[in-house]
């Protein structure tokens, strides 16, 4: 039975303990079993099981009390330990805030406690958010559920795995450049990063206030939907409108046994395809489509497929001015403004520790990475003038760039590759062999997520399938600015057409 409770997605997990078919306690102590069970992926920075426990415990009394169950009722959430929490530590996974203690719950923490959920301990990240293994030298790396050898993806690492093998349904993590999109594609799971500015990220450990979005991880595109009604005020919208039942429709089944071939497929449920046909995609090849290593170029070749068999229209068009100008803005804007926003936020949440003592205790890596390029006098700083020019000139065209883009070629959303490899070795930091050609291992991994956090799209990660490696393959769809319900309600239709993946062998 607990195999059964940890495989159901929130929703059904909500709606079973809502009416009471299921207790909250037990609930949680069966993902608290599967989290225990799971331990060898180092997911978790703190879990506190007692905790957990009691206040499941409270929301049955509640229930049994005839207070009304809030839409996330019951639902242990993991959250990325970069996002203040009054209950738990938030260590941003470096050892200068290994004891940080925030007096209150950042507000998206607050929000989703306030719809019924509760705290399923701290997640595991790259360190400060500041790279996209989550490796963790502080902290011990995060490891892949498909292959524990191989990374998670990050900085969200252990959100992302702790959802793909099933130790929660439904996860908070955080995203300035592919943070939420890299971790999801990489461990075979929903991810979706809204248009920047949709829920808020105060008091979180900041990069970018420009680029710094929360946002969910999943294993359904319905939970992502149910998280986002929730933190926009729009649960009965999502109940009755455009979204599918959230909380009583059916969930996909996931397939019974893996295809036989040489690339490994989710098996579709019945009616696949539903709500695809005329769908006008943007495939912009030029950028998201070249130098992709071979595994991720046949299954998402075959996913673009599935997609024009079910009735989508495929345009095809070109943005050479793309990679131009992410290269004139993205690491220029974060890399100026992380050392003054980690200082604000030290300032606020931990005045008695300093940018320069939180840097100076930090793992090597990070140190290297800020005293090159972050801290004032590094050889590779950002000169004011350069970053004037990429928040006020360069970020403007971007963002007009993708507005004419979408008006002109008149599609719902972009479609690629999230990444161009499959998640690589635990210890892969610099380069990748694609082709037998050496590829800096952020051009590899962040060269297709990075514009669309820059221009502050809603980006929205689905899995279509495994290589031969078994290790998971996504496609990330990018709508304009502002369309995230609409993007949400096509994820459905496309989550339908391409199923999920079978869970990771570990789970």
């Amino acid at each position: 039975m607990s195999d059964e409770l940890v495989d159901l997605d929130a929703c059904a997990a909500i709606a079973a303990m809502s009416c009471g078919d299921i207790t909250a306690e037990r609930y949680a102590a069966a993902l608290l079993a599967r989290c225990a069970a799971m331990r060898p992926l180092n997911a978790f920075i703190s879990l506190d099981p007692a905790r957990v426990l009691e206040t499941a415990a409270l929301r049955d009394r509640e229930r049994r009390a005839g207070i009304a169950p809030g839409p996330l009722f019951g639902l242990p959430i993991p959250v990325k330990d970069s996002i203040n929490t009054r209950e738990y530590p938030t260590t941003a996974g470096t050892p200068g805030l290994r004891d940080h203690r925030p007096k209150d719950d950042a507000p998206v923490v607050a929000a989703l406690c306030r719809a019924g959920a509760l705290v399923l301990g701290k997640t595991n990240l790259h360190e400060l958010s500041y790279g996209w293994t989550s490796n963790n030298l502080a902290f011990g790396a995060v490891r892949n559920p498909y292959d524990p050898r191989c990374i998670p993806g990050g900085s969200s690492g252990g959100s992302a795995a702790a959802i793909a093998a099933r130790c929660a349904p439904l996860g908070l993590a955080e995203d300035t450049e592919g943070s939420i999109r890299v971790p999801a594609a990489l461990c075979g799971i929903a991810g979706f990063r809204p248009t920047t500015g949709r829920y808020s990220t105060e008091d979180c450990v900041p990069i970018s206030p420009l680029f710094d979005q929360v946002g969910p991880h999943a294993r359904s595109v319905r939970d992502l939907a149910l998280f986002d009604a929730v933190l926009t005020g729009g649960f009965g919208t999502v109940l009755t409108g455009g979204f599918g039942a959230v909380l009583t429709g059916e969930s996909s089944a996931l397939p019974t046994q893996m295809p036989t071939g040489e690339f490994a497929a989710p098996r579709p449920p019945a009616g696949a395809g539903a709500g695809v046909a005329g769908l006008r995609l943007g495939v912009i090849r030029d950028h998201y489509f070249a130098g992709l290593a071979p595994d991720v170029e046949r299954v998402t070749e075959r996913a673009l497929q599935q997609l024009e068999a079910a009735g989508a229209v495929l345009v095809e068009s070109s943005l050479t001015e793309l990679a131009p100008l992410i290269a004139l803005t993205t690491a220029a804007v974060q890399n100026h403004d992380v050392g003054i926003a980690l200082a604000q936020y030290l300032e606020r949440h931990a005045p008695d520790k300093s940018l320069d003592a939180v840097i100076s205790a930090a793992s090597p890596d990070i140190q290297a990475a800020f005293r090159d390029a972050v801290l004032p006098g590094s050889p590779h700083g950002v000169s004011a003038a350069c970053y004037a020019a990429a928040r006020d000139r360069h970020l403007p065209a971007l963002r007009r760039l993708f507005r004419d883009y979408f008006a002109k070629a008149k599609v719902a959303a972009i479609v690629f590759p999230a990444t161009r490899i499959v998640a690589p070795p635990i210890g892969t930091e610099r380069s990748v062999t694609i082709g037998g050609r050496t590829v800096r291992f952020e051009a590899a991994i962040a060269r297709n997520i990075a514009p669309g956090s820059t221009a502050g799209l809603p980006g929205l990660v689905l899995p279509v399938g495994l290589a031969p490696s078994g290790l998971p393959v996504a496609l990330e769809f990018d709508a304009p600015a502002g369309c995230d319900r609409a993007l949400l309600a096509l994820g459905e239709g496309l989550e339908t057409l391409f199923g999920r993946l079978p869970p990771p062998p570990l789970a």
